[in-house]
């Protein structure tokens, strides 16, 4: 990890991309067997280090993707939905995905795909990361994969589409820190001056203004972990 970074360097990310030649991974391996197209469409984060992969595969039968991608080295393979020439997985991994690995090491992956036997990620690294050390430590742990371009850009793309962040905050609040979170929201708890107190809230959802506090400051916790964790590439 960097240093603070320059003026110039804050609002900017590097861009990096891999080539991806191993047989290990899933993705790589299917597209060098079968003639399909991998594409990833999210990336969610599970908790205890796994992760949820939603690729998108085109140009083979669904259930040629269950029979091949279950004989390899993978956890958990589900069929969400079929297309006329594919469908929609979802993977569930671990570290020994390439892209998961990166996202350990502070990279966000943003295109994930593999065609003929060649897999392709390209990750953008914040600026409170050092990319060389980054691209150092991945090439070191990872086989049969090499750099293929880093360079610098002005624009970051967004930690989550609003999908996947629905989806994690789903999985993070419980259905009570949601609805409170919400009823203080729509009340002007939160604008500057508060059109109400946490009390008002707390007598609107018909709670004690204790239960109300225990559960707005576990619900603001957990969205300050969300965010400082993404922004740190833990996720």
């Amino acid at each position: 990890m960097s240093g603070t970074p320059s003026i110039e360097q804050a609002d900017s990310v590097v861009e990096v991309e891999f080539a991806v030649r191993n047989d290990d991974y899933p993705f790589v391996s299917v597209t060098d067997r079968e003639p399909c197209v991998f594409e990833l469409a999210e990336m969610v984060p599970r908790g205890d280090g796994d992760y949820a992969e939603f690729f998108n595969v085109r140009g083979i039968d669904p259930d040629r993707i269950l029979s091949l991608a279950t004989g390899a080295e993978t956890p958990d393979v589900s069929l969400l939905e079929t297309y006329e020439t594919g469908g929609l997985f979802e993977f569930n991994t671990s570290e020994f995905c390439p892209a998961v690995r990166l996202a350990e090491l502070g990279a966000l992956p943003r295109e994930v795909t593999a065609a003929d036997g060649e897999g392709r990620i390209v990750a953008e690294v914040p600026p409170r990361f050092d990319p060389a050390d980054i691209v150092e430590t991945f090439l070191d742990a990872t086989a049969e994969i090499s750099l293929v371009s880093k360079r610098r850009k002005e624009s970051f793309s967004p930690l989550f589409s609003e999908s996947v962040f629905q989806q994690v905050l789903d999985e993070r609040l419980t259905e009570r820190q949601r609805e409170v979170l919400r009823a203080a929201y729509e009340a002007g708890y939160y604008e500057w001056p508060r059109e109400c107190t946490g009390a008002d809230v707390a007598d609107e959802l018909g709670i004690a203004s204790a239960t109300f506090s225990e559960h707005i400051h576990a619900a603001e916790r957990k969205l300050l972990m969300l965010l400082f964790d993404c922004a740190s590439g833990r996720q």
